[in-house]
């Protein structure tokens, strides 16, 4: 079997519909690929949706969930030469988006990849920037550093065997494994060619929640990165001001004004917060951290 498509759910009702028909859709026959969803917990319909489109469901509770054990729950079960992560909420833009993205696996060293991420009609205006920025229309194959990202990447099962996801991180499981790659003399590819529309449909609280435990992650992935308060300040100004921009050429200014300060503020703060808080996390705090909603 050429690829197993692994997909993380909590609650994805809303979009997960949209995600497997794209796969059904896709120019790879489907005897060459299988589908597995790894649950969380879901109560809105979730399974029942993964169930009917004739998915592996697997599930992982709500007390054992880290994002690193739950990818690797998924892949110990996977048959697929290449493993393939897709969110919940991330829609192939393409019908070759599978046949894309795993192409370039065993090339050139290559043994991980990860694919663009467009902004949709209901993205956040500022996480559009952030997809131009990290997601760029050219191909790097391979690529220069160890960003990735597991919201629509490819990995080669013989390579995750002897390097599973850190399952102890509050996020970043994957730049965690890049970098353990390169280290290893394995490359990190990037291929523009197999895209996704991401969709992040979060309230503000949970936007700081989410770049907040990143932070924390990137502080164990990358400990001599430190943000101050006055970095903080110093990215909130230039990040409003940046989108501000952008919005005027795009001629959305009044609609988007309000929305760009409360995204920049939610992230710089959030990334501020991750970065500095040193302490153990209790219990209580952890589950917000770990659970993903």
């Amino acid at each position: 079997m050429d690829a197993s498509i692994i997909i993380r759910t909590y609650n994805e009702a809303r979009w997960l519909p949209a995600v497997l028909e794209a796969i059904a859709n896709q120019t790879l026959a489907r005897e060459r690929f299988e589908v597995l969803v790894v649950d969380s917990g879901s109560t809105d319909g979730t399974r029942e949706i993964a169930k009917a489109h004739g998915c592996r469901l697997v599930s992982i509770s709500k007390e054992e969930f880290t994002f690193g054990r739950s990818l690797n729950l998924g892949c110990a079960v996977a048959e697929g030469r290449a493993l393939v992560f897709l969110s919940g909420h991330c829609i192939p833009a393409t019908h070759d988006w599978l046949e894309r993205l795993i192409a370039p696996l065993g090339e050139r060293g290559i043994a991980y990849v990860y694919g663009r991420q467009l902004p949709h009609e209901r993205s956040k205006y500022s996480e559009g920037q952030l997809f131009r920025k990290y997601f760029p229309e050219r191909s790097a194959l391979p690529q220069e550093g160890f960003f990735c990202n597991n919201g629509n990447a490819a990995l080669l099962r013989e390579v995750w065997q002897d390097n599973l996801f850190n399952e102890a991180l509050t996020g970043l499981e994957d730049m965690d494994l890049a970098k353990r790659l390169l280290a290893q003399g394995w490359k990190v590819g990037y291929i523009a060619e197999a895209p996704v529309y991401h969709i992040h449909e979060e309230s503000w609280l949970r936007v700081r929640q989410r770049y907040e435990r990143e932070a924390i992650a990137l502080q164990a992935i990358m400990p001599e990165i430190h943000v101050d308060f006055i970095d903080f300040l110093r990215y909130f100004v230039s990040g409003v001001l940046f989108d501000w921009a952008s919005a005027l050429r795009d001629r959305c200014f009044l609609r988007f004004a309000g929305e760009i300060v409360m995204f920049r503020l939610m992230q710089y703060w959030g990334t501020w917060r991750g970065n500095n808080d040193h302490r153990k996390l209790s219990r209580r705090r952890k589950e917000a951290y770990f659970y993903p909603r």
